[in-house]
């Protein structure tokens, strides 16, 4: 019997953020000083996604969208930008990086970057809606045939909570070899990667995913969205830091709100974005 408790953040932690919609095709290469995003309504600061205190680094996001694409920009600064991996699907978030999930409902994708752009993806299906002849039964996501495994979520080494996580809902199937179809991502640094001499500014990354390629995660809304549609999205940073020679583990996370524990894949914790015309 895989165990039940109340989990993560409260109510009052979610934030909202309105997306509101652009008549531009954003070209994506990484530059957010395009007019479109200086005019865009950025997050506030990214807070501790355990504490919700506010992040060592600033941390700022913003999203748009239009018929064809959503659109979300980052801009982090980090004095000492560094990123050494460059094969896709790496494990991004051992080093620092800036992360985006969306949540479907009985689904919901991940999708980490590096200061190299350099991208990790990963789709997951809630284990209690995968079911023979269900709307996942499908070759897409044929466990027997795809790079697949069981994902608990937040791990945990004490006995009550090893094999099924700590989230009430239990195990995901993890397509660990899934490629969002359309994806755009680009970054730009603000200084000099992997070269401590001098002192950076940070980076950027711009996204763009086509609606046309959300339809496992719309769950019965339209696409592109309608006026007043809310998704629930996950912005998220992950920091690397090894003060006096000691890497901290894990890893200072900072999110748009507060999750309660250390833990992202908590779909009732993302952020509430909004979309209107």
């Amino acid at each position: 019997m895989k165990p039940q408790l109340q989990y993560g953040c409260s109510e009052k932690d979610i934030v909202e953020y309105t997306c509101r919609k652009t008549a531009e095709r954003i070209e994506i290469n990484g530059d957010l000083t395009k007019p479109v995003w200086l005019n865009a309504a950025r997050s506030g600061r990214f807070v501790d996604m355990v504490t919700g205190d506010p992040g060592l680094y600033d941390t700022r996001a913003a999203a748009l969208w239009n018929e064809e694409y959503l659109y979300i920009a980052f801009w982090a600064e980090e004095p000492f930008v560094t990123a050494t991996l460059t094969e896709k699907d790496s494990i991004i978030f051992l080093e620092n990086d800036l992360e985006v999930f969306i949540d479907g409902g009985d689904c919901y994708y991940e999708l980490e970057i590096n200061a190299l752009n350099t991208i990790y993806e990963v789709f997951f299906i809630w284990r209690d809606a995968y079911e023979k002849g269900g709307r996942f039964d499908v070759p897409e996501f044929d466990v027997f045939k795809k790079t697949s495994m069981t994902f608990g979520g937040d791990y945990d080494r004490t006995g009550k909570y090893f094999w099924w996580g700590k989230h009430p809902r239990g195990l995901r199937w993890a397509f660990l070899d899934y490629d969002m179809p359309g994806l755009e991502t680009a970054v730009k640094i603000d200084g000099t990667i992997n070269d401590n001499s001098d002192t950076d500014k940070g980076w950027a990354a711009e996204i763009a995913i086509p609606w046309k390629s959300l339809k496992w995660l719309a769950n019965g809304r339209a696409l592109p969205p309608e006026e007043g549609d809310v998704w629930r999205i996950f912005l998220g940073r992950f920091q690397k830091m090894s003060p006096s020679g000691q890497e901290i583990i894990p890893h200072p996370a900072w999110a748009m709100n507060r999750h309660g524990v250390y833990d992202t894949h908590i779909p009732e914790c993302f952020s509430r974005f909004r979309f209107v015309t």
